[in-house]
């Protein structure tokens, strides 16, 4: 696999993960910044790394499986491998400009 086509491949994942929201937060994950690795292999399955902005989010299951499958569903990935980690501690300055502007931080 060409590093054009992985990072064709990281494309696609960032757009579906753009489409996963915490039910109680109007922002997409991914502008949130709870997304800390997106790694295509060659066989292209993705290893991804996440957090969440609390250790204790009553959604955690449901966001977990909705990134998993999400980013299992796309075309161009043979697998998706999620992991939830909690290091570095997520805080607001991990958000994009939008989601501050959003969620009223700016």
């Amino acid at each position: 696999m060409t590093q054009e086509e992985r990072s064709q491949i990281e494309m696609r994942i960032v757009d579906v993960l753009k489409t996963v929201y915490d039910p109680e937060i109007p922002v997409n994950i991914y502008d949130l910044g709870l997304i800390y690795r997106i790694e295509v292999h060659d066989d292209a399955s993705v290893d991804l790394d996440m957090t969440f902005t609390a250790p204790t989010c009553p959604a955690a299951d449901f966001i977990l499986e909705d990134v998993r499958q999400k980013v299992d569903g796309l075309e161009q990935v043979s697998s998706a491998n999620v992991q939830l980690v909690f290091e570095p501690v997520w805080d607001q300055s991990m958000m994009s400009e939008e989601a501050r502007v959003e969620l009223g931080f700016d």
